[in-house]
């Protein structure tokens, strides 16, 4: 029996996938920021479940007390929850909000449990985006993107992050059995969106909506690199596109030293060893 945790789980891709994991022999745990919804998907799949908002790090660091108290392995963590929001705006944690809810705080759940999902020999599945190609252009000196802010800027530097983040991961950890991906799931119909002035608002929430995919196939994607074997099914450290095929993405996830710098900073403002 796996032991899968999947953040973002409360709606969208996250329930999705939840629904087409359960009924087997896997324990899901499902982490939300909504407890209202994150017990009814967790009720209605049969899985565990954790609230967390990673709009506060203190959270993040109790959800991996949590986990690691309850759960002598863990094979899977989807790290899925994340958005696109106006700004910049200030976290109670002093870090802008688009930068720390897709990628710090997934750095540091990753990192704090780091040690178990070596022992469990896991596998880090990172949900990522186009965005990251099509907005993203790291500033190593302002990584959170507060200068010359804009949503669509910070999103996908945000989602860049995420593939660094992947890369580094395998960089350190592959050859002690840890395996990673980072993948996009598509243009998917959900609330994406809602909390931004950014244009794609009116493509998600207006008439442009129904050329979108629907949370299940996106979310059908995101189980399928859970379910998937590591090195028969998916490549680690690889970015994958919406087809579940290697693809190419923001040309700076291909250098060695941004990937090396990228995730030491993010380190030291969270005051973790990496």
């Amino acid at each position: 029996m796996r032991t899968i945790v999947i953040t973002g789980a409360s709606d969208g891709i996250g329930a999705a996938a939840a629904d087409l994991l359960a009924g087997g022999d896997d324990r899901l745990i499902l982490v939300g920021r909504s407890p209202a919804k994150t017990k009814a998907v967790a009720e209605r799949v049969g899985a565990e479940h954790r609230i967390a908002d990673f709009e506060r790090l203190d959270e993040v660091r109790d959800l991996a007390a949590a986990l690691l108290a309850s759960c002598e392995r863990i094979d899977v963590l989807a790290n899925n929850a994340g958005g696109i929001f106006s700004g910049p705006t200030r976290t109670v944690d002093g870090f802008e909000k688009t930068f720390q809810i897709n990628h710090l705080a997934p750095f540091l759940l990753t990192n704090l449990l780091i040690d178990r999902l070596v022992d469990s020999r896991a596998a880090v599945v990172n949900t990522s985006s186009v965005a990251a190609r099509l907005f993203g252009r790291i500033d190593l000196d302002d990584l959170e993107t507060w200068d010359a802010f804009r949503p669509n800027r910070a999103y996908g530097n945000a989602k860049l992050a995420n593939i660094l983040f992947t890369r580094a991961l395998h960089e350190r950890f592959h050859d002690r059995g840890l395996s990673t991906v980072a993948f996009h799931p598509g243009n998917v119909a959900t609330s994406f969106a809602s909390d931004t002035t950014s244009p794609l608002r009116w493509i998600y929430h207006g008439f442009l909506k129904r050329f979108l995919i629907s949370p299940e196939r996106g979310g059908a994607t995101l189980a399928s690199f859970i379910a998937g074997e590591p090195g028969a099914d998916w490549a680690s450290g690889e970015y994958y596109d919406e087809n579940r095929r290697i693809g190419r993405t923001n040309a700076q996830a291909y250098d060695p030293e941004i990937v090396r710098e990228h995730g030491e900073r993010s380190a030291r403002m969270l005051g973790v060893r990496w």
